[in-house]
């Protein structure tokens, strides 16, 4: 266990826009994307946030650890924009492992008519 509180920062529907997650993102509205994860016995608080990354909410709470998937691992990674902001109060990044298969762009696919594996391209979609 990596915490005794779970707050989840959770990306307002502008800031998902502001991801260029494209013109079907985000699939659900922010208030039901919350009460999703509100109804997760693990799940303390959530915070939605407007900005693109979650560095202004992090410096307001300063929490011990600040957990990432691992797509954001070193040494190849993607940039944790954050990062900075973490050491500067003196917190942690933990990367947490992805499920497979498991992510917005294939429940789309799935939903779209395609499998949601990765590789899977049908024509048209």
């Amino acid at each position: 266990m990596l915490c005794d509180i779970l707050v989840v920062g959770l990306n307002s529907d502008a800031s998902v826009r502001q991801l260029n997650k494209g013109p079907t993102r985000p699939i659900l509205p922010q208030a039901e994307r919350a009460e999703i994860l509100s109804g997760l016995a693990c799940v303390n608080e959530i915070i939605i946030f407007d900005e693109p990354t979650p560095v202004v909410a992090l410096a307001r709470l300063q929490p011990d650890i600040h957990c990432k998937g691992a797509d954001y691992a070193p040494p190849r990674g993607k940039p944790v924009p954050e990062a900075a902001t973490v050491e500067d109060y003196g917190g942690r990044i933990v990367f947490l492992p992805l499920l497979l298969g498991v992510s917005t762009t294939n429940i789309e696919q799935k939903i779209r008519g395609g499998t949601g594996v990765p590789g899977d391209q049908q024509a048209g979609h």
